[in-house]
Formats: structure tokens, sequence, C-alpha cells
């Protein structure tokens, strides 16, 4: 900056602390400046909080505003053309609708009523972001321009203007210290500032019928919207009508209830819940007399116990968890070949043992036999020392009941030895 730069700015310092501090009078403008004046200022400050307005108007979300403004930053940076839409809080609540309603299906009413309300949402979300196109070209760019550039170009003037004032009135105080040329170039240079000033905002203020060409533009795209919303509800709204009436003349269904098993015997599935299962034990006592020498000779007394098949319990308040092998019976099963065990869809049958991968061994109602294992549904699986346990106790009634003991001393030693061992292997066993 040169010597005379320097020292007008130190004379426009000088002034405006004189003005501040000391209360010293400037030059004072005419009425019609300072109105003038005055409304540019309002203008000015109104353009900049109409902007940010309308933009929380097309676009309330903050958040979604922000990652909207950074995504675009992003994609200038990068040199990308697309640029991301603003989320319309009617394409996301149709979005929803849409989504549950496929998930309902057409042959639900609900489920239809949200499929056409999803999409009438997503037409006006369409709609709402034709409205943001609109209002930015016709409205929110206008002003941006107009702020940019003529309001800006009016700022810079007053501003000047302002500084030559305190150029001038510092001359003028001082006109014996400071030549007379200097101070009539000061007077000079304010006189042309404020001119072009005065003529810069009158030329605004005359010509502000722009701005309400600007403001129509922004009503025009709002009806628009509203217009075009208002086709779309309205045409939604006799859609749910027609399904209300066609739902309405819809015959009413009885409601029919699936039963689980159509059986004496019904069991629930889920944990036998409202059953209750009584097992006892039928107790025969046998025993074994032989004949020595014309004397009676007691050689043991084996006591059997046999399961009974469970019973459902009639009040269906309580149920016991069951506490013995079995299973249930998926189909009915007729036996074909001696041995196997017969018995209907929906008996309980006690399992004893389990022959190979596709055969058990049971018992229902005192019979016992054969069946296979993919008729059945296993309730309470069959523990290892059951099977151990009863293979010992049918081995010790075969043997029993085989008749081959002999009357002689060696065969009946042998017969109590045998007794003997069996009972103490079944003794063994837990």
């Amino acid at each position: 900056m040169s010597v005379a730069g320097l020292k007008k700015q130190f004379h426009k310092a000088s002034q405006l602390l004189s003005e501040k501090i000391s209360g010293a009078e400037g030059t004072k403008l005419d009425d019609d400046f300072i109105e003038m004046e005055r409304k540019i200022e309002v203008t000015n400050k109104s353009v900049f909080d109409i902007l940010s307005k309308t933009t929380e108007y097309l676009q309330p979300n903050p958040a979604s505003r922000a990652k909207l403004n950074m995504l675009t930053t992003v994609s200038k940076i990068r040199g990308q053309v697309k640029t991301t839409g603003y989320p319309q809080t009617e394409g996301l609540l149709g979005d929803c609708m849409l989504r549950y309603g496929h998930e309902l299906g057409e042959d639900s009413v609900f489920g239809c009523a949200l499929l056409d309300i999803g999409e009438a949402m997503r037409q006006m979300a369409d709609v709402k972001d034709s409205l943001d196109i609109n209002v930015k070209q016709n409205f929110i760019d206008p002003l941006q321009n107009l702020q940019d550039k003529d309001l800006k170009e009016i700022t810079h003037h007053l501003k000047k203007l302002e500084g030559r004032r305190l150029d001038f009135d510092y001359k003028k105080k001082r006109r014996g210290k400071i030549p007379d040329e200097e101070v009539r170039q000061a007077v000079e240079k304010f006189d042309e500032s404020k001119e072009l000033a005065e003529r810069s905002m009158f030329n605004f203020l005359e010509n502000d019928v722009e701005q309400v060409s600007q403001l129509s533009a922004l009503i025009e795209s709002a009806l628009a919207y509203h217009r075009k919303s208002c086709e779309i509800l309205e045409e939604l709204s006799g859609k749910l009508q027609k399904r209300i009436s066609t739902a309405n003349c819809r015959p009413k269904r009885e409601f029919k209830p699936n039963a689980i098993r159509s059986n004496t015997n019904t069991l629930d599935n889920s944990q036998h819940n409202g059953l209750s299962y009584s097992s006892s034990l039928k107790s025969t006592d046998i025993q074994i007399n032989q004949t020595v020498n014309g004397k009676i000779d007691h050689i043991t007394t084996v006591v059997l116990s046999w399961p009974e098949s469970p019973t459902t319990n009639g009040n269906l308040q309580q149920s016991e968890v069951l506490d013995q092998p079995c299973c249930r019976a998926l189909y009915d099963f007729k036996p074909e070949n001696e041995g196997e065990l017969g018995f209907k869809e929906g008996d309980i049958i006690i399992l004893t043992n389990q022959i190979d991968e596709n055969w058990y061994e049971g018992m229902i109602c005192g019979e016992s036999g054969f069946f296979p294992i993919n008729y059945v549904e296993v309730i309470v699986s069959l523990p290892h020392w059951i099977n151990l346990k009863l293979k010992g106790i049918f081995g010790l009634l075969i043997f029993i009941r085989s008749g081959r003991a002999s009357r002689s001393v060696p065969s009946q030693r042998r017969t109590k030895v045998k007794m003997s061992s069996c009972c103490q292997t079944l003794s063994s066993l837990p």
C-alpha cells in the first residue's frame, strides 16, 4: 500500500474513533437515502433467511441434509456428475408399507391396503422430488444470484461511500492544515460514491417485481405439488373405499379348529401338556421248586414287574413326566409274523429293547413284541442300562419257563448255580 493510501486509512480510523468515542457528528445523508439503505439491508437479511428456511422446508431433516451436502461435495471432488437425492419422508413411509404388504400377501385385505398406500406414497415422493427441483431452479437459484451479485454490489458501494465520508469529514475539520485541493478531491469522491450507491439502490428497489416473480414461482411449484398430491390421495381414497366395501360383502367364515389327532388317547405334541401318565407294575412271583429225595428244595423266588401302558388323565389339569422309555404310534401297525406287536395310531408303547436299527421291542396292554422304528415317535429314549436289565429279565424268564431242569442232583446244582448267577447279574445292574 502506498503512503497516500496509508494516510487515507489513518484519516478514516481517526474520524471513526472521534465519532464513536468523542461523539463527533459526521456528514448526514438525506432521508431518502437512509430509507433506501434500510430497505436494502432488510432485503439482504430476508434473502439470506428465506434461502435457509426454504431449504429446511424442502428438506426438513438436518441430519439427512448434512449427509446429502457431504455426499454432493465428495461427488464434486471426485468429478462425478450424479448426485444423491434427498430421502423424502413419503418415500420412506411408502417403502415400509410396501415391504409389509408384500409379506402379508394379496390374500390379506390389510396387506393389499398397505400395497395401495405404499405405492401412493412413492408417487408423492416423486412429486416431492419434482417440487425440490422446480423450487431450486425457479426460486432458490435466482435469489442466490440476487444475493451474490446485485446485493453484494450495493453493499460494496455503501461500504465505499462510508469510507469516503470518513475521509471527507476528517479533512473538512482540518481545512486549514490540509490543502484545499485534497479537501475538494475528497468532496468529489464522496459525491461520486453517494450517487453510485443511491442509483444502485434505487434501481434495485424499483425492479423488486423480479423478486415477486420468484416468489410466485415458489407458490406455483408448491401448488402443483399439492394439486398432484391431492389427485393421488383422492384416487387412493377411492381404492380403499372399494376394498372396504368388498371386504364387508365377503361372506363370513366360521372358525373350525383343527384337531391334532382324533384318537381316544389324544396327546399334546408340545411337552405333553395337560396329560398325566400313570405307570404301575404288575408283580408276578415265580417260585421254582425242585424235589430232591422226596423233599422240596426252594431254590429262589424271582419277583418280576411288568409296566402297564400309560393312561390319559381325564381332567387335563396336570402333567407328569414319563419315567420310563416309551414312544407314540404314528400309524396303525398290524402284525404279519409271529412275535410282532400290533397297535393303532396314537397308542403309547413301552420300549424294552432296540433289536437293530429298524426294529424296536416293546409292550402295550400286557402284550410284548417287535415293531418297526419308523412307525413310532420316541417320547422318552431307551437308556443303555434298561436294555441290559430287560435282557437279563427276559433271559431269566426263558430259562425258568423252559422246563429243562432235570431231577438229578448235578442238574439241580447246575440250576441253582445258573439262577444264582442270573440274580447276581440283575442285582449288580443299576
